[in-house]
């Protein structure tokens, strides 16, 4: 099981104190940003102006807006707290869990469809935060469907999430249905 991440380190090394607030203050003006203008139009320039911090400094913690997004996306899922529930079959707890990432991923619709594209990007600062994502959603599901799980149903489940933030990131899909289709994907899969 993963922990939450520390703050006082960021993807690509320490923070003092100082260093974590001016972190804070991009994450915080990036989020404001992507609510505003959208991925597109981001720039790791504006997002240093709203955060009223000079660019070289945000290029100094952030490579791109690519692994912006992706920091306040792991962020965001590192902080929100794994699924308890009092269901006993797995379906029940896989459905849980895909309810509340689908809940996650609704309630900030335009950093779920900038996250997906900004995961797809090859930095290796992104690469990072890519497999602490994947690590992270995998061992929630993994945890839903308990010790005697099929690595393929896990697998699947696994490429069902991943499509289905495909899906969001091209506007194929709203962030708001996500849930529910991957509950329809998860009872396909394991029939209750």
């Amino acid at each position: 099981m993963s922990t939450a991440p520390s703050y006082t380190e960021a993807t690509r090394r320490q923070l003092n104190a100082r260093q974590i607030e001016t972190v804070g203050k991009l994450v915080a003006a990036a989020r404001e940003e992507l609510r505003e203008v959208g991925f597109a139009g981001m720039t790791i320039r504006t997002v240093a102006a709203r955060a009223d911090v000079a660019p070289a400094t945000a290029y100094t913690y952030f490579s791109s807006k690519n692994h912006l997004v992706s920091e306040i996306f792991w962020r965001t899922l590192a902080e929100r707290p794994r699924v308890t529930t009092r269901k006993t079959a797995p379906y029940g707890r896989v459905v849980d869990v895909f309810a509340d990432l689908g809940e996650l991923m609704a309630h900030e619709p335009e950093l779920s469809a900038a996250t997906t594209i900004a995961l797809l990007s090859e930095e290796p600062d992104v690469k990072h935060l890519r497999v602490l994502i994947g690590t992270e959603v995998n061992e929630r599901i993994a945890e839903a469907l308990g010790d005697k799980h099929s690595p393929e149903v896990l697998d699947a489940l696994s490429l069902a999430w991943s499509g289905a933030m495909l899906q969001v990131g091209m506007g194929h899909a709203s962030a708001e249905a996500l849930g529910e289709r991957l509950a329809r994907v998860t009872r396909l899969l394991m029939r209750p």
